[in-house]
């Protein structure tokens, strides 16, 4: 186990350093220039613009910059902002609590539809009621997360004339107006997801009930209650909680066009706003933390994995 945990780290490492190279490469690869846009139209002063390159470091080999980078976030220092001043890390910080909130609603909410739905589909595999099932997988699998989460907020509008507030508040602060802004940014994550657990569920349950021990099982005379809920589904729990792992992950990916539409102060939200003012290490630092979470999430995962599957333990 501990070789294993320290391949795996070292891995996230590796992973974690190239994700950063190639995000600090492609800001940089952007057109235009940072410093010329931050002076305005009017900034003709090359003094000016001199002095603020060198502030930033931006008159540096690339190289150095990102060593200097990197040397600094291994002491837990990802920089300021270069337009509010304020450190990357409580930014970053501030905008996670926010996209927290929506991960763990959206992955409860569609774990608690999509499972149900894949055992019962499993279950009744070929009937009208399979095929009902097999539609909202569909639909789910297909529909962009943005046009869902568009069409409900429309559709919530001019049918109940209702729009949830979008004014977030901090940790403490207004539980309950930040649980109706939830609402329709997690039913448009949720949606995608639980599709995602239906169909990957009816899959697994449809292989379980063909298995040998099943057939068994009913030659012994147990119940289907027993046969579908005690034997089949135990076993399917067991890759259900690597499944789980992608699914957050998939999540963390499609909070950014969700956090946007409804304004949601998340990690989404400020990594596109980065990229669109060009602010450097906002980007950087927030890109580095989700490669940082999205890691630790599947190294947990595979863990658990070890410890749950008997085949895997010495």
């Amino acid at each position: 186990m501990a070789g294993f945990l320290a391949r795996r780290l070292g891995a996230a490492a590796v992973a974690a350093l190239l994700s950063s190279l190639a995000v600090f490469l492609l800001m940089r690869a952007v057109p235009g220039d940072i410093v010329g846009q931050m002076l305005g139209q009017s900034g003709g002063d090359r003094a000016a613009e001199e002095a603020l390159r060198s502030f930033f470091g931006l008159d540096r080999p690339l190289i150095a910059q990102f060593g200097d980078w990197v040397g600094a976030t291994l002491q837990g220092d990802l920089g300021r902002s270069w337009y509010q001043g304020r450190p990357v890390s409580l930014m970053v910080w501030e905008a996670f609590l926010v996209t927290l909130e929506l991960a763990v609603a959206t992955l409860l909410l569609a774990t608690l539809i999509g499972v149900p739905l894949g055992v019962v589909a499993g279950i009744a595999q070929g009937t009208r009621l399979d095929g009902a099932i097999q539609s909202f997988n569909l639909v789910g699998l297909s529909a962009p997360v943005f046009w869902l989460g568009l069409m409900l907020l429309v559709g919530t509008s001019a049918a109940l004339d209702w729009s949830p507030p979008f004014a977030w508040s901090g940790p403490g602060e207004d539980l309950a107006d930040n649980i109706s802004i939830l609402i329709l940014p997690v039913l448009s994550l949720a949606v995608l997801q639980a599709a995602a657990y239906s169909q990957f569920v009816r899959g697994l349950m449809i292989e379980e009930l063909g298995k040998d021990y099943i057939r068994a099982g009913r030659a012994k005379g147990l119940t289907p209650a027993e046969l579908y809920f005690k034997h089949a589904l135990s076993n399917v729990m067991i890759p259900l909680v690597t499944f789980m792992g992608l699914i957050l992950v998939q999540i963390l990916g499609g909070v950014v066009v969700i956090e946007s539409l409804f304004s949601l102060p998340g990690l989404g939200r400020l990594i596109l706003a980065g990229i669109q003012g060009r602010d450097y290490p906002v980007v950087q630092g927030a890109l580095f933390f989700v490669v940082i979470i999205a890691t630790t999430i599947n190294l947990v995962v595979d863990l658990l994995y070890g410890l749950l599957d008997p085949r895997l333990k010495p």
